[in-house]
């Protein structure tokens, strides 16, 4: 009996250990929850900020909501993203600017520096002392870069060598009258002595011009001071024609721009200019232009003046001419730019602290750096003139 009453007690303990355990596991259920109040949640307003949750970011209280296009078109950035992309603006200021004229132009290499050599006859091109000159080799004014051995034909050469033959014997006459004279100096008049010495230094300028010209070579010297840019993939022994360009010499410190200007008068009213080349900028300095058309438009030289300038000889540029005319607009930076659409110009306006709006703009060009945004805008908007392109990107 006694044995049967410690039984029950222990079943019951048992039980009770049982019933501790399992409501213990519900409350931790219910902890882990993070005992969170979703019961507004379908009553938050269509087109609210994104939540954390919304933007299956981290449900941790305090972690910022991620990047987003809302539905309107406009951008949920929050501050955190925004240091990450380094996003920068700028107010607007509207005010006068100076009027710009945007003409297409291309490089070339300054005409008082560099230089071109050319065959003179047709030739064998021979190398120098230090070779066949290859692109990009530095040269200096003046130096030895080849040689150029004319070629004949059989009869023309037959001719030069019976030429010689023929100068040949008449200065061995020469000289045996000049012999002759000479002896009987006092005899003869000294006029008859001189005489027949010119005849014979002459005959001896006459074979030695003849001789040099079947057996010589020209020498090709540099024009100027560079680089040399092109050597047309001349090879030791190559044939050339009379007036190929066989070296193009370019100083890539001293490059120049020529650009088409269809208004006559622009070279007047002048005040500046700069080029883009793709995504560099260059400082020009406006040297001249023509007066007769050509593609129906002026020739404008400018000097480039912006140093270490990586351009090419030949390679297209925008050139933006500041006039003495005026405009009403906002002054940007082309970093500020960016396309929406079809291929629209807008820029991306910040117009709460974690909301972007993009305006649709339009623009004419200042200089190579910057913009005037001559519509779409407003006065102390801010534009992001730092991350355009990276906003531009969130879908």
């Amino acid at each position: 009996m006694e044995r049967r009453g410690i039984s029950v007690m222990y079943a019951i303990n048992v039980c009770l250990l049982v019933a501790a355990t399992a409501l213990a596991f519900v409350a931790n259920s219910a902890l882990a929850h993070g005992d969170e109040d979703h019961s507004l949640d379908a009553k938050k307003p269509a087109g609210t900020a994104p939540t954390s949750a919304a933007s299956g970011t981290s449900s941790t209280p305090g972690t910022p909501a991620a990047l987003q296009r809302l539905a309107d078109g406009s951008l949920f950035v929050p501050k955190s993203v925004q240091r990450q992309l380094g996003v920068r603006t700028q107010p607007v200021r509207i005010g006068d600017l100076a009027a710009t004229v945007e003409l297409n132009g291309k490089v070339i290499a300054d005409p008082n520096s560099g230089g071109r050599v050319q065959a003179s006859v047709a030739g064998s091109v021979m190398p120098g002392p230090k070779g066949m000159p290859t692109a990009g080799r530095k040269v200096v004014k003046g130096e030895l870069l080849a040689w150029l051995r004319p070629v004949a034909s059989a009869i023309e050469l037959g001719n030069q060598r019976a030429q010689l033959a023929e100068l040949e014997a008449q200065l061995a006459i020469a000289d045996g009258r000049v012999k002759r004279v000479e002896q009987l100096e006092g005899a003869v008049p000294q006029k008859e002595i001189d005489s027949a010495r010119i005849e014979r230094d002459a005959l001896q300028k006459r074979r030695a011009f003849v001789s040099a010209s079947i057996d010589s070579a020209e020498r090709l010297l540099a024009p100027g001071a560079g680089v040399i840019s092109a050597s047309h993939h001349l090879v030791a022994g190559q044939i050339v024609d009379a007036r190929e360009v066989l070296f193009e010499i370019v100083d890539p410190e001293r490059l120049a721009v020529e650009a088409l200007a269809y208004d006559a008068g622009i070279g007047a009213s002048l005040i500046s200019a700069s080029a883009l080349a793709e995504q560099t900028a260059l400082k020009l300095d406006y040297v001249g232009g023509g007066r007769q058309l050509r593609e129906q438009a002026l020739p404008l030289l400018f000097r480039i003046v912006s140093a270490n300038s990586m351009v090419a000889v030949g390679q297209p540029v925008k050139v933006m001419v500041r006039t003495a005319h005026e405009i009403k607009g906002a002054a940007m930076p082309r970093s500020a730019l960016t396309k929406v659409g079809a291929g629209e110009t807008a820029v991306w306006v910040h117009t709460e602290a974690e909301r972007f709006v993009a305006r649709k703009v339009r623009i004419q060009a200042l200089d190579a750096t910057n913009v005037a945004i001559i519509d779409g805008l407003h006065e102390r908007d801010r534009v992001v003139i730092v991350g355009a392109g990276l906003l531009s990107q969130v879908r």
